[in-house]
């Protein structure tokens, strides 16, 4: 695909700047009625396939965690989300943008992702309402498990 292909598919798809692959399993936390459906349409897309949730039992590829700032603890949140997904793999950190109601310091966000061993890799536009910090598992995080 050119770059130009690349740049008019981002405008058309919000997801399309996340990294997400055709095939890919993408479990969805944290849903309601808020979500940007935008994205989460786009990132199905993408994928070819429909976000799984929370009662599905298999490791997935990705992790789209819609949160909010009375949603409570984020850092049990993001503990729970990386044991659904393999070592390295992204948790997309969905929360309300500057101003808007469950808004979530971006200080409490870098303490939480520290707090569960990730490391936040960017931060993205997601929609009108909402901004996407990626954060990932350090592939050797998780290695001393017993």
């Amino acid at each position: 695909m050119s770059a130009t292909a690349d740049h008019a598919e981002e405008r058309t798809n919000p997801a399309a700047r996340l990294g997400f692959q055709p095939g890919q399993v993408v479990q969805e936390l944290g849903y309601d009625d808020d979500a940007e459906q935008a994205l989460r349409e786009g990132i199905e897309a993408i994928t070819g396939q429909e976000l799984v949730d929370e009662d599905y039992d298999d490791m997935a590829d990705a992790v789209v965690l819609w949160f909010r700032e009375d949603d409570g603890d984020l850092t049990d949140a993001l503990v729970d989300a990386i044991t659904l997904v393999e070592d390295g793999a992204p948790v997309w950190l969905m929360t309300p943008k500057t101003g808007r109601p469950g808004y979530v310091e971006p200080s409490e966000i870098g303490e939480a992702a520290q707090t569960a061993g990730l490391a936040q890799t960017s931060t993205v536009n997601a929609g009108k309402d909402w901004t996407g910090n990626r954060l990932v598992t350090p592939k050797t995080a998780r290695t001393g498990k017993r």
